[in-house]
């Protein structure tokens, strides 16, 4: 069975525990690292992948903040002295007015930085963000670091260009993480057929999907996808998408995914998708009701926004935050849109795209986010990022067992909201049924990946059926009608969705 899933911890559990020897630092010499004098040697990426992973493993989570100036100096020089920084006051993740002070505060880090490296402002400054209140500088100096932490008008800096699951050991979790283009023959106990000619997932039957239809089917609602993008060879996600029960919609289709190793590069890659998540997502939320016999989308009149913003679901290159976080802020300043989806992550926060998501937030948007999805060995592993957000609204995919048995590769925890079922106990663990990559095609899609896309779709009928409700008043029918409500289970929510209970 293909796993197009959110692999975001497949390296996880064997991250380079051994590869210390060039004077590792434990979690002893870690912690006197960030009081006493600072050390000038340049870490290795096997010692900061160690430290990174002993403090998650301690604590369950890991930041920045916590570390050394060495460590997070040098995990800026690895990262092609590539340094975020968050600037103003806490919690001000953005600024939707000039503002003076903020202004302010930000040419002088830039000063700072400019005078610390010799540079100029040309070479030093990469990115400004002008609604986020985060810029990108170049820094090559441990000391600029050291000063940079002394002020009181920095909420964060983090090095976006470093990966702790892309080096010279792991090469291949760079772009590959839940890809895959190969179609698969659906197994006949996996869907039946509705008129026109569409085929419905298992998985619908469990949540009424197909009961809610006679009330809504998403006319009118349009949903952002922040994903790899969709296929263009798939005509049902393109020119055919207005086409059978599925008219009177539009698909709009964006790039703000660089293609390039190199962090000042501008080559961005367009909307197409090029892995397969994003196609599988999309046609999970919006494939057309027609009568190819091919798998229909949960909410299929509902008008979908596909961006291309990653390169794979796993957020660990420069350009791949960066262009989640460009297509939060451009979704976010969209009145059209509601709802976004995102089964897209990262083990621990990545402040730009998290001030990204509360700027969205503030805009009104009902943002979906996937608990996690990893190999079976990492399970151990909470809700991850940007699902572990308040902000945000967590989901996980179980089992048709009726136990609420957690899938094979899914993540669970406090953070979550709702569960789908997406994986069958039995019968090879077979998953959701979707439109495949090439035109014609069907494939299976699994994890928390599909659970999300789901719950979007699902949010997008209760949003018809209510066009007027807000955004809490929509998650609160949706919360009204799952399984455990008005109690919440301490890892799968309020449970599973009755999706016609939710438009009644």
């Amino acid at each position: 069975m293909k796993k197009l899933q959110l692999v975001v911890l497949a390296a996880f559990a064997i991250i380079v525990i051994g590869c210390t020897k060039d004077n590792p630092l434990t979690e002893e010499t870690q912690e006197t690292n960030l009081t006493s004098e600072t050390s000038q040697e340049l870490l290795t990426i096997p010692q900061i992948n160690k430290i990174i992973d002993e403090q998650l493993r301690r604590t369950g989570d890991f930041s920045w903040d916590k570390t050394s100036d060495q460590v997070l100096w040098s995990a800026t020089v690895h990262g092609s002295g590539i340094l975020t920084i968050g600037y103003g006051e806490k919690g001000e993740s953005f600024s939707t007015e000039k503002n003076a002070r903020l202004t302010d505060s930000k040419n002088a880090i830039i000063s700072e930085v400019i005078s610390m490296e010799k540079g100029s402002r040309k070479e030093t400054l990469f990115e400004d963000d002008d609604v986020l209140n985060v810029i990108d500088v170049q820094v090559k100096s441990l000391k600029t670091i050291t000063e940079l932490r002394k002020r009181n008008d920095i909420r964060y800096m983090e090095p976006n260009a470093y990966s702790f699951f892309y080096s010279e050991q792991y090469p291949q979790n760079r772009s590959s993480s839940g890809c895959g283009k190969d179609g698969q023959t659906l197994n006949n106990n996996d869907y039946r057929t509705v008129a026109p000619g569409s085929l419905v997932s298992w998985t619908y039957d469990e949540h009424n999907i197909e009961q809610a239809w006679s009330y809504s089917t998403g006319s009118g609602v349009t949903v952002g996808l922040i994903d790899t993008g969709v296929s263009q060879s798939q005509p049902l996600l393109g020119s055919n998408f207005n086409d059978g029960y599925s008219t009177g919609r539009t698909i709009q289709k964006y790039g703000t995914f660089i293609d390039s190793a190199w962090p000042w590069s501008n080559n961005y890659d367009g909307p197409h998708d090029k892995c397969g998540h994003g196609t599988s997502m999309g046609s999970t939320i919006a494939s057309p009701r027609n009568n190819d016999n091919l798998p229909v989308g949960v909410a299929y009149n509902s008008n979908l926004i596909a961006y291309r913003a990653t390169e794979d679901v796993l957020l660990n290159d420069y350009h791949e935050r960066k262009g989640v976080k460009d297509a939060l802020r451009q979704l976010a300043d969209r009145s059209d849109v509601k709802i976004i989806s995102m089964s897209i992550g990262y083990p621990w926060s990545i402040n730009n795209v998290k001030d990204a998501v509360r700027y969205a937030h503030s805009r009104g948007k009902l943002i979906f986010a996937a608990g996690g999805t990893s190999l079976d060995f990492t399970n151990w592993y909470p809700v991850i990022f940007p699902a572990s957000m308040s902000e945000t609204v967590a989901v996980t995919g179980i089992t048709d067992d009726g136990t609420y048995e957690q899938c094979d590769t899914c993540h669970d925890g406090s953070e979550i909201e709702f569960t789908i079922v997406m994986q069958r106990a039995n019968d090879n663990g077979r998953t959701s049924a979707v439109l495949g990559f090439y035109n014609g095609d069907t494939d299976y899609v699994g994890g928390s990946s599909v659970a999300t896309a789901t719950t979007a779709g699902i949010a997008a009928l209760v949003w018809e059926r209510h066009p007027t409700w807000s955004r809490s008043q929509v998650l609160n029918k949706m919360r009204q009608s799952s399984e455990f409500y008005p109690n919440k289970d301490s890892t799968k929510g309020y449970g599973n969705i009755d999706a016609l209970q939710a438009v009644q």
